[in-house]
Order: C-alpha cells, then sequence, then structure tokens
C-alpha cells in the first residue's frame, strides 16, 4: 500500500465510509494487490469468531529457520548471555543498614470514646406496664417464643433459666460465645476373632445370635467363603454386621445364596463395602426368597449414585417383599422413595396386626385389595 493511500486512509471519518457500505466487497477486494490485501490481514480483529483461528494470527517471520530445535544449547545460550550482560548501575549505590526512600510507619490509633445511640420505642402504656412488671421467668418465655433462644449457646440458654445461681458472663445479660466441645475417646478396636466366630456359625451354636466383623481390616476372601458357607445351615443367627470389612461383587453372588437358604437371620448391615449397584440388586433378590430379613443396610458403597435403572429395580424388588421392615439405602429419585417408603409403612402396618392379634383372614383379603388397587 502506497503512502497516498495510507494518507487517504488516515483522512476519512465515518461518513466517508458511508459511501462504500453498499458497495460489493468483492469487487473492493479484487482491486487490492497482494501486497495490500496482506496489509490488510493484518489489521483482523484478533477475537472474531467468524474467522479460522489460522486466519486472526498475526504470526509474520520472514526469518529463515537456522536448524532444528536444540534446548540444551538454547538454555546454555540464555544463560551466557545473561552472566555477560552487566547489570545497570544504581542510581544510589546500596549500603547496608540504611534505609532508602521514605520508610513507612503505621498511625497512631488513638482509642475514641464509643458513642452509646440510645433508640427510643414507644410501645405504649400497656405494652411499657406488662414488660416493667414482668418476671424473668416471663421475659425467657416471650424471648423463647420470639426466637431470640438461637442467639445463645446451650450453656447460656439453660443458664437463663435458672431463676438464681446463674454463673457471671452467662445468662441474657452476657456475651454470646462458643461453648468448648466434649472430647469423645476414640472408638475402640473390633476384638472379634474371624475364625472363631466361622466354626461359631458352622456348628450352629444356639447362644450365637449376632455376628459383628465391623472394621476388621484384611478380611481374606477365604474367610468370607467360609462364613457365608455356614450361614447357609444355620439356625439361629439373627443378626450378621459386616461393615467396612471390604466386602466386593465377587462376594455378593456367594452371600445371596447363603441368604436364600437361611430362614433365621432378621438384620443385614453391609454399609461402607465396595458393592455395585448390581450386585445390591442380586442381595435384594435374594431377600425375596427367604422372607426372614426385617432390616437391611447398604448405604456409603463406592458407587454413591444407583442411578434410575437400578432404582426402579430395587422399588419394584422391594414392593414385592412382605418382611422387609427397613431399608438402609440413598435413593435419588422421589418416586422411588415415596413407593418404598408407602411400602415399608404397610409392612410396618401388617406386622403390628399380626403382633397384636388382630389380622384376620378378612383383614388380610380386604389390606391385599387395597394394595392391588392402589398400584394399578
Amino acid at each position: 500500500m502506497t503512502s497516498s493511500s495510507k494518507s487517504n486512509m488516515k483522512r476519512m471519518n465515518t461518513k466517508d465510509m458511508e459511501e462504500y457500505a453498499e458497495m460489493d466487497m468483492d469487487e473492493l477486494l479484487a482491486q487490492l494487490s497482494s501486497d495490500e490485501i496482506n496489509m490488510l490481514a493484518r489489521e483482523v480483529d484478533p477475537d472474531d469468531n467468524t474467522m479460522p483461528p489460522s486466519l486472526r494470527c498475526g504470526y509474520f517471520c520472514d526469518k529463515e529457520p537456522t536448524g532444528p530445535l536444540d534446548r540444551h544449547k538454547l538454555i546454555d545460550h540464555i544463560n551466557k548471555q545473561a552472566i555477560e550482560t552487566p547489570d545497570k548501575p544504581e542510581a544510589q549505590p546500596y549500603v547496608a543498614g540504611t534505609v532508602r526512600g521514605k520508610k513507612w510507619v503505621p498511625p497512631v490509633c488513638e482509642k475514641t470514646a464509643e458513642l452509646e445511640e440510645q433508640i427510643n420505642i414507644d410501645l405504649g402504656d400497656e405494652y411499657e406496664t406488662a414488660l416493667s412488671g414482668a418476671s424473668q421467668e416471663e421475659i425467657i418465655d416471650l424471648a423463647a417464643i420470639l426466637g431470640f433462644h438461637s442467639m445463645m449457646n446451650q450453656d447460656q440458654y439453660h443458664a437463663s433459666l435458672l431463676n438464681k445461681g446463674q454463673p457471671i458472663g452467662m445468662g441474657w445479660d452476657g456475651i454470646t460465645k462458643a461453648s468448648q466441645p466434649k472430647a469423645f475417646p476414640n472408638e475402640p478396636p473390633n476384638l472379634t476373632n474371624p475364625e472363631e466366630t466361622i466354626k461359631r456359625v458352622k456348628e450352629d451354636d444356639h447362644t450365637l445370635k449376632e455376628v459383628n466383623w465391623n472394621n476388621i481390616k484384611n478380611i481374606s476372601d477365604e474367610k468370607f467363603v467360609q462364613l457365608f458357607e455356614a450361614l447357609a445351615s444355620n439356625t439361629h443367627l439373627e443378626i450378621l454386621s459386616l461393615t467396612n470389612t471390604g466386602l466386593a461383587d465377587r462376594h455378593t453372588n456367594l452371600l445371596a445364596d447363603s441368604l436364600e437358604k437361611n430362614s433365621t437371620l432378621r438384620v443385614l448391615n453391609l454399609e461402607t463395602n465396595f458393592i455395585s449397584p448390581a450386585g445390591m440388586v442380586t442381595l435384594l433378590k435374594s431377600l425375596l426368597t427367604t422372607k426372614s430379613v426385617e432390616e437391611f443396610r447398604g448405604s456409603n458403597q463406592r458407587s454413591q449414585v444407583l442411578g434410575n435403572k437400578i432404582e426402579m429395580q430395587i422399588t419394584e424388588i422391594v414392593e414385592q417383599n412382605i418382611s422387609l421392615l427397613r431399608l438402609g439405602l440413598h435413593l435419588e429419585y422421589n418416586d422411588a422413595r415415596h413407593r418404598v417408603a408407602a411400602h415399608l409403612q404397610r409392612n410396618l402396618d401388617r406386622n403390628r396386626l399380626r403382633r397384636t392379634g388382630r389380622l384376620s383372614r378378612n383383614l388380610l383379603i380386604g389390606y391385599l385389595t387395597s394394595k392391588k388397587s392402589f398400584e394399578n
């Protein structure tokens, strides 16, 4: 682009550009030379999304490459250049212990008297008379109704309920502050011997009603197999708790087979393990055969979200179970939660009627009829 054309572009304003607005862009570009087109390409807006990135980048390097990149040589050259380049002389030489420039001095904070502003609120003669003659207990009850007790901690609130003997700094006249948390001792380790437990379950010990392997580490697969095989023929065990024992899908099939053969187990706790949603479905299906488990807990597994398909399968399985009373699973969808809760409530009602001896044949027929109509 010549110098005259550059000067003409500088003199152009908005009014001059209006006459080119209706002109054909292809005709304008056809009148430009290749150098002028290259110079115009450099003026492209880099944030213009209508153009590809390759055309928006203004990288123009006419130097010939000196050869392939050698990283070590480049770093050596940069270090050599940094060492050989002399430092810029300082306007004022550095002297240790001297302060150059202005030194910042913090301002002196003067304590100013706090102005206490008193707000006069006209409550009326009736409220003034009632509050002036109210006792401390009545004022505490009124503050509790108004929700003022939420601005205090537990110690201050209970101290305010006392008519006398309030500690200094406590009560309604005290300052709200946090109370010291109570330190509770750590839970003692589980000292249950798995081998001894397996032996007692296999021998069908009538005194063994509960097996608790919670938080026992490094339980081998062989011990799980032995326990589940012994559980199939046991007739006295009622509670089996295997929380945080490393139970995985490779154990669920054998456990499900044992549950189908067992008829005395009432509580099964498998929380905090590595059972997949499909393995959870397998275990719940086995409860349809045993019909003795009243409480099943399986939350806090590796897969926190079961998914809509698995939750619907679990819901259908639970609705077929007439013995399950409590289910410890986190269901994300409202439909599954409501259907499971409604069915468990019906099981609890039927169990209560059977326990009180009021579940006759006619009541049972009416209950099953209402359940079928509800499902339809």
